[in-house]
């Protein structure tokens, strides 16, 4: 029986005391893979955006789809919830690439819809399968009143995608860099960097470590979720934690998810710093 305070322990140890169920992935680029329940599955909630972000670079790479061309927000794509083109009136029109800023930056579900009908549901979810996240399905525009479920994934399929992000290897090295910009832009931060010291977080306040963040979250009344890539001074590393089950569905930034996951990221986040850029030695 291995006797040593690992990394694995501690977080055991946190979650014991948790309403609700976490699974987690995280990788820290020298062979150190912690993970607990890759294969279960999760309510997307607004993390699809990410796979629908890949998606659509992979189409312009491929010259398929403009990132430039001009869309409209039509009346259909009108929905509640996160981001800002609800309210504009119906008709406003802008770039494609605008549109995906929004869509990840302040997760604007309009957007959202407007980038699902411009490329297909069915090609969104054949790219999907192409970039080999057999798990993760796009069940839906975004309309509440009207279905049940977003999308469905895994921690193993979310984590995939930053990997590969941050070795330049999902789409391409400049359309991978590009979007690593705009999850670095990305608002909702709620979890992964909630309990970081703030001054890991200022550079203007730090000539020491910096950490910077490239995440998308997602919430819904089912589900907290968030991942990403943490850029250290030693390296990045990818973390990726999901929450479903717990009993309380309201949002409110205590939420036991929310505090729960804060607490598992700072784990990761000084083990990661103490080792000099590994989980375990």
């Amino acid at each position: 029986m291995d006797s040593r305070l690992t990394l694995e322990k501690r977080i055991e140890a946190e979650l014991k005391s948790y309403d609700g169920t976490m699974c987690m992935y995280a990788d820290d680029f020298h062979g150190n893979v912690i993970s607990l329940g890759v294969d279960e599955k999760f309510e997307t909630a607004s993390t699809i955006k990410t796979y629908i972000l890949a998606c659509l670079f992979d189409e312009a790479e491929k010259g398929k789809r403009d990132l430039d061309r001009i869309l409209t927000v039509r009346p259909e794509h009108a929905v509640e919830g996160s981001g800002v083109l609800w309210a504009l009136e119906p008709g406003a029109s802008m770039r494609v690439r605008d549109l995906a800023a929004l869509m990840i930056i302040v997760s604007d579900n309009i957007a959202t819809n407007v980038l699902i009908d411009y490329l297909g549901l069915e090609k969104i979810n054949d790219c999907i399968k192409r970039l080999g996240c057999h798990d993760t399905v796009l069940h839906n525009p975004i309309h509440f009143d009207r279905y049940e479920k977003l999308g469905t994934t895994t921690v193993r399929d979310y984590a995939s995608m930053f990997v590969r992000l941050a070795k330049g290897e999902l789409i391409g090295r400049e359309a991978d860099r590009q979007m690593i910009e705009i999850f670095k832009k990305q608002h909702y931060n709620s979890m992964i960097v909630k309990d970081f010291p703030p001054v890991y977080m200022d550079s203007d306040n730090t000539d020491d470590i910096l950490i910077e963040v490239a995440s998308k979250s997602g919430s819904m009344d089912a589900c907290r979720n968030d991942g990403g890539i943490v850029y250290t001074p030693y390296g990045p590393y990818v973390l990726v934690m999901f929450h479903k089950e717990f009993s309380d569905a309201m949002y409110y930034p205590a939420h036991p998810a929310t505090v729960f996951g804060a607490r598992v990221s700072r784990m990761f986040l000084d083990q990661f710093l103490a080792l000099e850029g590994r989980f375990v030695l």
